[in-house]
């Protein structure tokens, strides 16, 4: 495929997908969904933001010395400071690279950045050039380009380029541009900037009015050869363009765009899920490519079209973005073989023994309770499994019981080992899963506010697992809980402990929501 035939998927999953308030993630974390990209084959990893925090910085390390079919790239505002945590970060890389941005709305460089537009370009200048001496691939984003003044982003632009940027990237950054406006931007600088074709041309679109993909789409068309986007859409606000809806537009329209992605599509499904899995953000039913309804057909004259002939009513084959049509039944008599030769069909890695041990115990004894496994039931336990191990679990769940009868007030009973230590608490609550959250609150002197409470079916079936995210809130700081469990009341409460722990055991990360592209 040549460079002009050639699409860069520039993946933000693990920096402004974990913008979302709530989608914070461990380090662990991060190298996991870094490996999943990497399987996915994205070209390029955008890990963190290395000045934001000592522990976002040694996130984009880690993936910088675990990765090596991807670029790693680490973000950086136009100051020395930024500049050099981000090429520090990056180092270990096979290959990597520094996107660095500024602000060139008026509104941001006048009430943000209190800055004349020379000021800026100066900035801007200096920061390539200081990128360019650390790393040589280096990306430079006028942040609020869509509200930018057309001149000026010319300017701020052409400066970059012969500073040493080899990508320039276009952010819609606050989502207010229509497809038609954006796309006539890109040709606008396209044909007005001197030195352009010393430079690829890159947009990243948020989705505030719902046109992320195709503001991104119809750049394409006018010559972009990167996309900035993120697994399932997760990013600030109303997130970002969705990587699985760019790539397999692409794919399926390959009358109507002049290119296409290295992407390996069949990952898609998998690395949704995992995603998803960690950061708790539930993927809606009907969501385009990897939402459960994606490929369902329930109309009668639907079904009937699609067993005449499958493409009737489908555009796209639902095996290959990764979901199966045959599947191997898995229960309480499959050996550890079958588990893990499963998972690994699944995209689930494990990085040692240990984590193999865990998981098909917890395999183990959920198939006591349920009689048949499904492909979701083993991305969640996979999930689990490893957290409980890489996670500092200062608190855990011993026992459990809860009385809940009609005309009564529910009391949870509750044991939990904090720190070594068995403490035992009973409390009355409003509903059983309220009962269960005072009585260890009582013991934990939590002090946290419960901002959200979701439950949602990993399977189907009176047998199916139910899966609870809890998000808490306290000093600023926001978390998200998982657990799993066949009764919902014990997932709860797993849940509840799993953002608990997060809270006691991590000082947290500075978000700089204010500054992202």
């Amino acid at each position: 495929m040549s460079d002009a035939d050639r699409l860069i998927i520039f993946d933000t999953t693990l920096r402004d997908g974990e913008q979302s308030p709530g989608a914070s993630m461990t380090r662990e974390e991060k190298i996991r969904i870094a490996r999943a990209l990497e399987r996915l084959r994205v070209d390029i990893i955008e890990a963190g933001f290395p000045a934001a925090s000592n522990g976002d910085f040694e996130a984009v390390k880690a993936v910088a010395e675990t990765i090596k079919g991807s670029r790693v790239c680490g973000l950086a505002r136009a100051n020395e400071k930024d500049i050099d945590r981000a090429g520090e970060a990056i180092k270990p890389a096979a290959a990597g690279r520094i996107h660095t941005f500024i602000a060139t709305s008026p509104v941001h460089m006048e009430k943000k950045l209190q800055l004349s537009p020379d000021e800026v370009v100066e900035r801007a200048v200096m920061a390539v050039k200081r990128a360019r001496n650390l790393c040589d691939d280096v990306e430079f984003s006028p942040e609020d380009a869509g509200r930018s003044e057309p001149d000026f982003l010319c300017r701020i632009i052409e400066a970059a380029i012969a500073a040493g940027a080899g990508t320039i990237n276009i952010p819609d950054t606050v989502g207010y541009n229509m497809p038609r406006q954006f796309a006539g931007l890109i040709r606008e600088l396209r044909e007005r900037v001197p030195n352009s074709d010393q430079a690829v041309w890159s947009v990243h679109c948020h989705n505030d009015l719902g046109v992320a993909v195709a503001n991104s789409l119809a750049a394409v068309r006018e010559g972009a050869r990167q996309v900035e986007c993120t697994i399932n859409g997760l990013g600030e606000r109303a997130g970002n363009a969705a990587l699985e809806e760019i790539v397999m537009a692409l794919r399926t329209r390959r009358d109507d765009f002049p290119c296409d992605t290295r992407i390996e599509t069949r990952e898609i499904l998998p690395t949704s899920r995992l995603v998803s899995n960690i950061t708790g953000f539930q993927v809606q039913p009907n969501k385009a490519i990897v939402g459960v309804n994606a490929f369902a057909h329930e109309s009668g004259i639907h079904q009937d079209g699609v067993l005449k002939h499958r493409e009737t009513y489908e555009i796209m084959r639902a095996e290959d973005v990764g979901w199966g049509t045959n599947r191997m039944v898995l229960g309480k008599h499959s050996g550890r073989n079958a588990f893990r030769s499963r998972c690994e069909e699944l995209g689930i890695a494990f990085d040692t023994a240990e984590q193999l041990n865990e998981a098909f115990q917890r395999f183990k004894e959920l198939a006591d309770k349920k009689h048949e496994i499904f492909d979701e039931d083993l991305q969640a336990l996979a999930t689990e499994a490893v957290a409980a191990l890489e996670e500092e679990q200062s608190v855990s769940l011993v026992a459990f019981r809860c009385c809940s009868e009609t005309g009564e007030t529910p009391v949870a009973d509750v044991t939990l080992k904090v720190d070594g230590e068995e403490k035992k608490s009973s409390a009355a609550g409003d509903g059983p899963v309220d009962a269960a959250f005072k009585a260890i609150d009582s013991l934990l002197e939590v002090r946290a506010e419960l901002l959200l409470y979701s439950v949602n079916n990993i399977t189907t079936g009176t047998d199916a697992q139910g899966e609870v995210t809890v998000r808490l809130e306290r000093g600023g700081r926001v978390v998200n809980g998982q657990g799993s469990d066949t009764d919902i009341v014990i997932a709860s409460a797993k849940a509840y402990l799993n953002a608990l722990n997060r809270l006691r055991t991590s000082a947290g990360r500075t978000h700089p929501q204010a500054e992202g592209v």
